[in-house]
């Protein structure tokens, strides 16, 4: 290979082919840099030498697939490229053969400057060729086997589970495929192998994996795709912590095979802890928590702010961002327009004119640096009281707004400013902070006001705690009231959290017929529509399920992370544009008449 010659092979014969990844003519003498995906090496032709080679070289252009035979000759010191692993070597060369010849691309892979995306999509064969994608690519291919041979020597199977299977649609939705046989029925692609994988378990397979492809109809964006990769996989009779013990594992495996060490085992945080310390159930424990500053004030200090005295005060952080100008203090202001009734004071100085003693306060609980930024958070003097929650969750709805406001802000401050305080490190970079979270009891339902009716917080398969089971009893009579118990039912769910990033959620699922039929009756599901979509599967729990859980992470996300790349699109070999578009094959398209006919499909524009 080009990127394998070394010192040690002077002398020897060799025989290379490649790509022409530069071509230098300084007239009797000819340099070519060769490439393929493990570097570059240098090839002379030398026309005293070999005319005929030398003549040959004449009509390389880049690009070109050429085979070169010569022999490997040390260069003089002078000469030594130290910037490439094969700098100290070249090959003189005795003969070429031109493979193939090529059209002048549109943008060379040795070029720095990239081209534009929509470009690189279209031409992605020339895209793939850079040496940061063939890097990427196989990083993931490393990544991947890593993690197939810890889970493997943990006792796991891996099991395929059908792509072609019944349109279940909850949450995106589903890519339907059409049955020529069975006229006007359809099957979907898999949003996830959840339902596979849990009869997997009544199978008897007690611990399944799978590397596996799935595929959701939804809006894009930088980290989603309409087609992605996850790592999944389910347990028989475990507890959370098995589950976490397991994925850990196979982290730890995934990151050494990036040249990455991460400790285990991660912290773990309440849903409810997140929100009030965070604002966010994926925080990023690369910045300070929220610090509760309500007491910091008296009574009439909140007065005169117009601020609700029953509400959290929360104070945002940004460590070493230093004092703001003018022009910085504008650009931010519309970070601060207030939603769910937050009211925000972006100048801290404002507190700390009006209200010294209080700002001294604040300055000290929040453990405020000098050259810090510094942000208060609070609940307007309108925002209403609701109904206090049971005593085992923490935050109550009108919470929620004011962290969730404070969350957002925190977050987006924290980026604006990120190359001065340098928390934000890009992977590559070895001094990479990796904070890993378990975030863990979130809610079973979330209500959704347009629709009046519970959706699952999760997917309907997760198990709630059991001692919710009397909320849940009571809430299957009040599905359609957003101040039903079930509000405050906790499901056994997890979620793995890097940096702000969701790597992957799982849960304990759900292994009684009773307890699955009331799920459904609490997310408005008539018997006979539970019995339409998920009859199969109600059937299977009948016939001795193991309790069993599991949990599915994404491995283009992580691969992206280990990349320190900005986008998905630079670690999937072939990916969709923004407008689910595959600009190198241009798809989709429309079909033919005849196509259409066969399938019993009328397209209406």
């Amino acid at each position: 290979m080009c990127g394998a010659l070394r010192p040690s092979d002077a002398g020897k014969k060799a025989v290379l082919m490649g790509w022409v990844n530069r071509r230098r003519d300084l007239g009797s003498i000819i340099f070519i840099d060769l490439r393929d995906r493990t570097g570059v090496a240098q090839v002379v032709l030398n026309r005293e030498l070999n005319s005929a080679a030398h003549d040959k070289a004449n009509v390389l252009r880049n690009e070109y697939v050429i085979a070169v035979l010569g022999t490997v000759k040390l260069r003089d010191a002078d000469t030594i490229n130290k910037n490439i692993p094969t700098g100290e070597v070249e090959l003189v060369a005795d003969e070429i053969r031109i493979l193939n010849d090529s059209k002048q691309p549109p943008f060379l892979p040795s070029d720095t400057a990239l081209t534009n995306e929509e470009t690189r999509l279209k031409y992605r064969y020339i895209d793939l060729r850079r040496d940061v994608m063939q890097f990427n690519i196989e990083m993931r291919h490393r990544v991947a086997k890593a993690i197939r041979d810890y889970l493997s020597g943990q006792g796991f199977f891996e099991i395929e589970t059908p792509f072609m299977t019944r349109s279940t649609p909850e949450g995106a939705r589903d890519y339907l495929v059409p049955s020529r046989v069975q006229p006007g029925a359809f099957y979907a692609l898999p949003q996830s192998p959840q339902m596979f994988k849990q009869i997997l378990m009544i199978s008897g397979f007690d611990k399944y994996f799978q590397i596996v492809r799935c595929f959701r109809d939804e809006d894009l964006r930088a980290d989603r795709q309409p087609e992605f990769t996850q790592i999944d996989l389910e347990m028989s009779y475990p507890q959370p912590e098995r589950v976490w013990e397991v994925v850990e594992g196979f982290l730890v495996a995934a990151f050494k095979a990036a040249g990455l060490e991460i400790k285990t085992p991660f912290p773990r945080m309440d849903y409810d802890e997140a929100i009030r310390l965070y604002g966010i159930d994926k925080p990023d424990l690369r910045l300070p928590a929220f610090t509760d500053v309500r007491e910091c004030f008296a009574p009439e200090n909140l007065q005169q702010l117009a601020v609700n005295q029953n509400l959290p005060v929360v104070a945002i952080r940004i460590p070493s961002v230093g004092e703001l100008s003018r022009a910085e203090r504008d650009s931010v202001k519309p970070l601060f327009i207030s939603k769910g009734g937050a009211k925000v004071f972006e100048d801290f100085k404002r507190i700390e004119k009006n209200f010294p003693d209080a700002a001294a306060k604040i300055a000290a609980k929040s453990r405020a640096q000098a050259g810090d930024l510094l942000v208060v958070v609070a609940g307007s003097a309108q925002t209403g009281e609701q109904t206090a929650l049971p005593s085992h969750r923490k935050v109550t709805p009108s919470e929620l707004a004011i962290y969730a406001s404070a969350g957002l802000l925190r977050i987006t401050l924290a980026q604006k400013y990120a190359e001065r305080h340098g928390l934000f490190k890009k992977s590559g970079d070895p001094a990479k902070d990796f904070r890993f979270l378990w975030v863990t009891n979130f809610p079973m339902f979330e209500w959704y006001e347009g629709e009046k009716q519970w959706n699952a917080a999760h997917h309907p398969f997760t198990s709630p705690h059991e001692e919710d089971m009397s909320l849940l009893e009571k809430g299957v009579e009040s599905v359609n009231d957003p101040q039903s118990p079930l509000s405050a039912v906790r499901a056994l769910a997890y979620d793995v959290v890097l940096n702000g990033t969701e790597l992957g959620s799982g849960s304990i699922r759900i292994h009684r017929q009773d307890v699955q039929r009331r799920i459904f009756r609490a997310l408005g599901m008539s018997e006979e529509e539970a019995k339409a979509r998920f009859g199969f599967f109600l059937e299977a729990l009948e016939y001795g399920t193991p309790p069993h859980g599991g949990i599915a992470l994404g491995l283009d996300r992580i691969v992206m992370i280990l990349a320190g790349a900005e986008s998905l699109r630079e670690v999937i070999p072939f990916p969709k544009t923004a407008r689910a578009v595959d600009l190198m094959v241009d798809a989709p398209t429309p079909v033919g008449e005849k196509q259409l006919k066969e399938l019993g499909i009328i397209v209406k524009k």
